[in-house]
């Protein structure tokens, strides 16, 4: 059975590379009918954020991706780790270190003068004299001193290291006796049965030693996939100006889950042409070793694109719920379809889809100067109270076409062009130009809110 798992540090928030290799190891999961474990790496104690953590949770939630399981924190597994630094001290694969901050301070000086590599010089590793008095000893793991250690990728293939280029004696628990990333991290995968690892290729400079680890305590080595990074168009590496920023903001923006998934998941990965997924899509095509080994470009047109479509695939009903986050509420609505389906063919996001709608149903209480100045000129106000009259006289009226007609109207019985009503007449409705079609402007808002504005508009304009 496979086994993945995301194990975000609550030092900060989820951001979208982490959420992307969240979503990787969610899909090859549950594609292969195995498990998805969520973790939270919360050892170090001094940067923690339990209001990080929460918007870790909130943004899985929000997703959508359901972990199998209790939630693990790293936090609660101290005794675990005591036990197997005990273990490895037992069994003479680690050792304690008594090195002085200062004396580590200096062997980097003398190794930086000499244009050596800093690194431990195992000074302590077969230390059987007495320990110097006031040094609280780190705890180092017997790493090998020549060979190689080849990472099977996944992705980018076998990779081998030297282990006299890239391994000291590393320490796996501090003189306070709190146990370091790379140690905790292999044991919390082997016991939780982790046999995939799918993680950004920042981390292919910790596998080695976690495999020190795994090797040293007689666990099994996973199956590695390390991702290639998320770069801006130029190439460089995300930053938060170019999207590289808390998961939740995506939806503050106004994007939908899906849509921002689908994004994340084509960035990197690819099915043929296929540029729309659904999750049982992503989950039936999925698989890591198909991963791009080159960095992916993040693009914001893209991301538009897609949540566009995934707007305009929601049904009116579903949208106006969503709405409501941003500030909208058109449950009783009884114009709810048309706004919506006029509004599906202009807003990028959900958040841009309210402010439209805003604009829409709140009564002007000023007019754009430059507009008007360019609008209200010749009988630009005979036209508008030509058309309020017409208006007016209207028993009943409700849909789009009925509005487009009376317009019509007008043109042709005062023998004008049609901007002629229409500009002047989308001030007055709107206070501005742009905007949806005037006659759903006036369909959504009724008659007598219609004939409200363009009143109000000849008296402050005339």
């Amino acid at each position: 059975m496979v086994v993945t798992r995301f194990a975000p540090s609550p030092t900060g928030y989820l951001h979208i590379g982490g959420l992307r290799t969240a979503l990787f190891s969610y899909l090859w999961a549950k594609k292969n009918g195995g498990k998805f474990v969520l973790r939270i790496e919360d050892t170090d104690k001094a940067r923690n954020s339990q209001e990080a953590t929460e918007a870790i949770l909130k943004a899985f939630e929000w997703l959508g991706l359901k972990h199998d399981g209790e939630i693990e924190y790293q936090s609660k597994r101290d005794d675990i780790y005591a036990k197997y630094i005990k273990q490895l001290l037992d069994e003479g694969k680690a050792y304690k270190c008594y090195m002085s901050k200062d004396e580590l301070a200096e062997l980097r000086e003398t190794q930086m003068a000499n244009k050596q590599r800093t690194m431990y010089d195992g000074r302590y590793r077969d230390f059987d004299g007495t320990p110097p008095e006031g040094v609280e000893p780190v705890i180092r793991i017997k790493a090998p001193q020549s060979g190689e250690i080849v990472v099977h990728d996944g992705v980018k293939g076998d990779i081998s290291f030297q282990a006299e280029d890239i391994l000291d004696d590393f320490i796996i628990a501090r003189a306070d006796g709190s146990p370091t990333y790379n140690f905790v991290v292999a044991i919390d995968d082997a016991l939780m049965g982790i046999n995939e690892v799918i993680r950004g290729d920042d981390h292919l400079s910790n596998t080695p030693k976690q495999i020190v680890v795994y090797e040293a305590l007689g666990f099994d080595i996973p199956k590695f996939y390390h991702v290639p990074m998320i770069h801006n168009s130029q190439g460089k590496k995300l930053s938060k100006r170019d999207g590289a920023t808390d998961v939740m903001a995506y939806k503050e923006m106004g994007y939908t889950p899906q849509a921002l998934l689908n994004f994340l998941v084509r960035l990197g990965w690819s099915h043929g042409d296929q540029e729309i997924f659904s999750m049982d899509e992503m989950i039936e095509l999925f698989d890591p070793k198909d991963i791009n080994k080159s960095a992916s470009i993040y693009n914001t047109e893209k991301l538009d694109w897609l949540n566009s479509h995934y707007i305009k695939n929601t049904p009116n009903d579903e949208l106006a719920e969503l709405l409501v986050e941003y500030g909208l509420t058109l449950t009783s609505h009884d114009k709810k379809e048309i706004l919506l389906d006029a509004l599906k063919e202009r807003a990028k996001t959900l958040k841009e889809m309210a402010s439209l709608a805003k604009e829409i149903l709140t009564t002007p209480t000023s007019y754009d100067e430059k507009a008007v100045k360019k609008a209200y000129k010749g009988n630009a106000i005979e036209i508008l109270n030509n058309f309020g009259a017409k208006l007016s006289a209207k028993d009943e009226i409700h849909l789009p076409s009925e509005y487009h007609h009376l317009m019509e109207e007008v043109i042709t019985e005062m023998e004008v062009g049609f901007g002629k009503i229409g500009q002047p007449l989308r001030i007055a409705l709107l206070g501005k130009m742009g905007g949806v079609g005037l006659d759903i402007v006036m369909a959504v808002i009724g008659k007598e809110e219609t004939m409200l504005r363009i009143a109000n508009a000849i008296s402050a304009n005339s």
